[in-house]
């Protein structure tokens, strides 16, 4: 499993209105007088405090990007060409940097992380709100449904069955730290056949393909009480 592509312009063009977001913790101020949001905050129950999860591969979590320190090394990744066939961010390092601080200057709807497994940065994760996403205009979704984007980096990671593992493991932590989530959707490239195979090993079920405007994808789903997932 190498990736599931993803696009931080379509997650973040929905308009939210500053009221719902200032219920968020958007308090505090920028030099033009626009809300700026408190470190660490986001729409999605704050993701830099889910914690670690223990695997049959090792110790992993997610760490919410720090652009200065994880630009370059997502940006390497995005380059590789099987990843580039479904992210689409290949260039230059800006290309990648515009993509990452679209969304961490954004309204904490999508939070991008680097997962971490035994201490080594090895992953790229999107972790959004996919009830705000626009992927709502396509497909029937719930309210707080969380949505996974994913690159596994390094090529000697994949093929094993380690991005099965970590999805089942990212999504676990989705559950425990979003009591409001009762389903966690992906909406892979149907022609990621690997990607597909992933998911559904980590307990999602093909729920519908659905003509998205950049790809047809294949909706994902994993319930909170899914048989499949146990």
């Amino acid at each position: 499993m190498t990736s599931t592509d993803a696009s931080a312009d379509d997650t973040l063009d929905l308009h939210l209105p500053e009221e719902f977001v200032a219920l968020f913790g958007k308090d505090t101020n920028t030099a033009d007088g626009t809300a700026a949001r408190r470190s660490g905050d986001d729409l999605l129950d704050r993701v830099a405090d889910w914690g670690p999860a223990d695997t049959p591969v090792g110790v992993f979590r997610l760490a919410p990007v720090d652009a200065e320190r994880d630009v370059p090394l997502i940006g390497r990744w995005m380059n590789d060409p099987a990843v580039a066939a479904f992210w689409e961010l290949t260039g230059p390092q800006s290309v990648t940097e515009a993509h990452v601080r679209a969304q961490l200057t954004g309204d904490g709807r999508s939070v991008p992380c680097i997962g971490v497994l035994d201490g080594v940065p090895m992953s790229y994760w999107e972790i959004y709100r996919a009830d705000l996403d626009p992927l709502a205009r396509y497909c029937p979704v719930r309210p707080h449904d969380t949505g996974i984007h994913l690159l596994i980096g390094d090529a000697a990671d994949r093929g094993q069955g380690i991005g099965t593992t970590l999805i089942r493991a990212v999504t676990d932590l989705v559950f425990a730290g979003r009591p409001t989530c009762t389903r966690v959707l992906a909406e892979p490239d149907i022609r990621n056949t690997p990607s597909v195979a992933a998911f559904r090993g980590a307990g999602f079920r093909c729920a519908a393909e659905v003509a998205l405007p950049a790809k047809r994808a294949a909706l994902m789903v994993r319930e909170r009480y899914s048989p499949e997932a146990t």
